[in-house]
């Protein structure tokens, strides 16, 4: 992983020199320089990885590169931040003005320090001969020597695969049904959930050995050799025939192959299964080599790519492995492997079936915990050893070799951005929901989104999600009523596999109670346990994010020690840590992107938290925070700006969403895309909403009637407005909508809104991608559901308060009593439907 460390380093550094023109020549050519050493370097680390297994002294010359990088990465932070702090007018420029000449000396020394380093570390990489081409196992080689490992300790034991009879059926009969067209049956699920054995077992079923005139079964390295795999099925199909094998089929190349195969598959029914495709390129270029004789022939793919399972189009079939086994299909194979189908002691299986549990259903690694857990001594302690150390064991015992080899495979495929949000993901605790939201926001406070132009860094993250989703690392769990990610996780041995590359790259360590990662210059933290504090002997200068996810009111020790240490921090999550202040000292994190104190104790912010300069996501919800300092203006940068709580005292009433006071100058911050739930402020702010033309988010309270109009013609200029939520000063105070216009709603997916309503708005019914629809204390008289009945992608209408008449009708052709989510409180109202008199006979 030492090369996207390096390539991120690089593009950092490119980012600067071409976006700040302000650089003093010194430094210019400095970063220049550095630059240019860390390109030829990147040469050398693709060698490096080939080689390092085995290798101590390249191991080690990879690490101390990974760390100059990060040198490199801390002195542009630090530098960023001295040159660009406001000091304060022409005369006091003046007087700093030599403190600011010494602090770019010192920045071009030490940048020559690091650049003597790299270049050292560059000649180092060369004497151990790794700019040699062709030096070492190559990459496809080391990928084909992985999977055959692999696929031979699993067909050894593919009478091991328990479960799956629906998918072996199901798959049974699409390779020999009627369907004269050539079929491609996809099957896709994570690494180790058993793809290639369930393929396997169809393509030996001798019902489908009749079936077809011929088959081949071959398997696709992660770096595809077309003329290797089209060499393979024709030898296959020569083999099956008792054909002599030509001499010059080991010299052929794709396209004399390819001819090859077309000739021999003439009139045929033929099956062909490609196991463990990577990538839509790849099967764009196999999925040609294979005519279509409208015979019945069968394609049959197995991939980790859900992109890549899905693109076979019309008349494709797909087969999902999601979890393939049931919890007791999952202890049985667990068992037979872990006491030779012997009954499990009463004393181990509470522990056992933890551990069945951490495995999540996935057969390769039930399998090789069974095996793991059958050489040790059936005792508590020995088990809890292996149970508390999987990470250790997955590094360092031989029989879990082949599970982690196998979801190494995913990683080592991921593009390289890809492989830092994902590692970023195991410092959440296990079998935690992540929520997409904060998921993306802390990938985009990390740097590891790019900037795509046009497209909001958020979206680009969004798209990485779906990506790490349809590669199956990671687990979708929810979604919401607009079709997008809301919640995914880890699968727990996937987390475990990520943690120890994790401990190898430095990428982050944990504090957890039992394991807690070593070794200095910490650059990630994440704290799981209640009462643990930081260690005084670690290294926080380095320190770019800590995220805690249980604490005690004893943290505040431990955070004065980070805002005073961590001088490079990027991101601070405090949800749910039971602290009551926060130190001044914590507005020195200049680096500070990230600030999440949702369900803190926290009543108030620093004053001085305008020299957040760098802030971008700034979470206060579900705190004692009222009222924002008037220094939050200054934070330019602000991208996402959360602040309310609920009344769940008595959510009945009117507050049961509380706001907060911020300053008028709030609307100045352009890049704001979120904010909620912000006081409307005697209309000023109101009037002013409209500048934040980049809001998707937008949550408003206090609007009296009077501000009605403007109100509209702020929302008018929002064009990429996706949520809206709107509350009225009290709860006989009208909302005044009727100005808005279904032009300036082009987008709207959820929409809030809290106080009385003269009358429907008539612009109801052209929300066309309205999702969710919120009605609270509206007061109606008039049949609303006429207006909302033909929106074409309603899934939840909430309805407190909002109805005051005796009946809702819906009109015959309309099915949407099921969408009615009615609050506890709500008042009670009659539902019927209506027949429209122009269908009746």
């Amino acid at each position: 992983m030492a090369d996207s460390i390096v390539q991120f380093g690089l593009e950092t550094l490119s980012a600067l020199l071409s976006r700040e023109a302000s650089l003093i020549t010194g430094v210019r050519n400095e970063l220049g320089e550095i630059k240019l050493a860390l390109e030829r370097m990147q040469a050398l680390l693709k060698n490096a990885d080939k080689r390092k297994e085995g290798n101590e002294e390249v191991r080690t010359w990879v690490r101390q590169v990974r760390d100059s990088t990060y040198d490199v990465e801390d002195i542009i932070d630090e530098f960023m931040y001295r040159m660009d702090r406001p000091q304060g007018g022409f005369l006091l420029n003046i007087v700093h003005l030599p403190k600011n000449i010494y602090n770019k000396h010192c920045f071009t020394i030490r940048l020559q320090e690091t650049k003597v380093k790299v270049h050292n570390l560059f000649d180092t990489g060369v004497g151990f001969g790794l700019n040699q081409i062709g030096e070492g196992t190559s990459s496809h080689d080391v990928s084909k020597m992985w999977q055959r490992d692999v696929q031979t300790s699993l067909s050894l034991e593919e009478d091991d695969i328990v479960g799956m009879k629906k998918e072996l059926y199901l798959i049974v009969r699409w390779l020999v049904e009627e369907e004269q067209r050539r079929t491609v049956i996809s099957v896709t699920g994570m690494g180790g959930v058993g793809k290639t054995t369930l393929v396997t077992k169809a393509y030996k079923n001798e019902l489908v050995k009749k079936h077809f005139d011929c088959s081949a079964c071959v398997s696709v390295s992660q770096t595809l050799r077309i003329d290797e795999v089209l060499r393979s099925i024709m030898k296959q199909f020569l083999e099956a025939t008792k054909d002599v094998v030509p001499n010059d089929l080991a010299t052929s190349d794709a396209s004399d192959l390819r001819q090859m195969i077309k000739r021999h598959l003439e009139s045929k029914r033929y099956l062909i299964v490609l196991d463990d495709i990577w990538s839509m390129n790849d099967w764009n270029q196999l999925s040609v080599m294979f005519p279509d004789y409208r015979c019945g022939s069968r394609l049959v793919v197995t991939t980790r790519d859900r992109n890549v399972a899905f693109a076979a189009g019309e008349g494709s079939r797909v087969c999902r492995l999601d979890q393939p086994l049931h919890p007791e299909e999952a202890w049985q194979l667990f068992c037979k492997k872990a006491f030779r189908n012997k009954p499990c002691p009463s004393e181990l299986e509470k522990l056992a079936r933890s551990i069945v549990k951490k495995c999540q259903a996935l057969p390769l690694a039930i399998i090789a915990m069974g095996r793991l857990l059958s050489l040790t001594d059936e005792n508590v302690f020995e088990w809890s050893q292996v149970y508390d150390k999987l990470s250790w064991h997955l590094n360092n015992n031989e029989t879990l070799e082949p599970i982690k080899l196998i979801l190494l495979l995913s990683f080592y495929y991921l593009p390289y951005r890809l492989k830092q949000c994902f590692l970023y993901c195991c410092m959440f605790p296990e079998d935690y929901l992540i929520h997409r939201k904060k998921l993306i926001r802390l990938w985009v406070a990390e740097g590891f989104v790019e900037d795509a132009g046009q497209v909001s860094m958020e979206e680009v993250a969004e798209e990485y999600l779906k990506e790490l989703i349809h590669r199956n690392t990671l687990q979708l769990v929810e979604m919401n009523l607009s079709g997008r990610v809301r919640t995914c996780r880890m699968h727990d041995i996937v987390r475990e596999v990520a943690f120890s590359l994790s401990d190898e790259e430095k990428f982050c360590i944990t504090c957890d109670g039992k394991q807690t990662g070593q070794g200095s210059n910490v650059r990630r933290m994440s704290i799981y346990k209640s009462g643990e504090t930081i260690q005084h002997s670690m290294s926080m200068s380095q320190l770019r994010s800590l995220l805690v996810f249980e604490g005690s009111t004893s943290f505040s020790s431990s955070l004065n020690t980070i805002a005073s240490s961590s001088m490079l921090l990027r991101v601070l999550d405090l949800q749910g840590v039971p602290i009551e202040s926060l130190p001044d000292e914590l507005t020195n994190l200049f680096n500070l992107r990230f600030l999440n104190l949702k369900n803190t104790n926290v009543s108030e912010l620093p004053k001085s938290l305008g020299r957040l300069q760098n802030l971008q996501t700034l979470n206060v919800k579900k705190t004692g925070i009222r009222r924002l300092p008037s220094g939050v203006v200054e934070l330019q940068k602000l991208r996402h700006l959360t602040g309310y709580r609920h009344n769940m005292a008595d959510p009945s009433t009117f507050e049961m969403v509380s706001s907060i006071q911020v300053p008028i100058g709030i609307c100045n911050i352009t890049s704001l895309q979120s904010l909620t739930n912000i006081e409307a402020k005697e209309g000023e702010i109101v009037r002013q909403i409209g500048n934040l033309t980049q809001l998707r988010t937008l949550g408003i309270s206090k609007v009296r009637a009077i501000n009605g109009a403007e109100l509209c013609t702020s929302i008018a200029k929002l064009k990429y407005l996706v949520f809206l939520g709107v509350k009225a000063i009290n709860e006989e105070e009208t909302l005044q909508l009727e100005e808005l216009s279904p032009d300036h709603l082009p987008l709207f997916q959820k929409l809030t809104l809290c106080g009385r309503l003269e009358k429907v708005p008539r612009w109801f019914r052209y929300l066309a991608h309205l999702t969710d629809l919120g009605l609270n204390w509206s007061k109606l008289r008039e049949d609303l559901l006429s207006s909302l009945q033909a929106l074409p992608n309603l899934v939840r209408l909430s309805l407190v308060k909002a109805y005051e008449g005796q009946q809702l009708c819906f009109h015959d052709g309309c099915d949407r009593e099921g969408n009615i989510a009615k609050h506890p409180t709500a008042n009670c109202v009659q539902m019927s439907r209506v027949e429209d008199a122009s269908r009746r006979d």
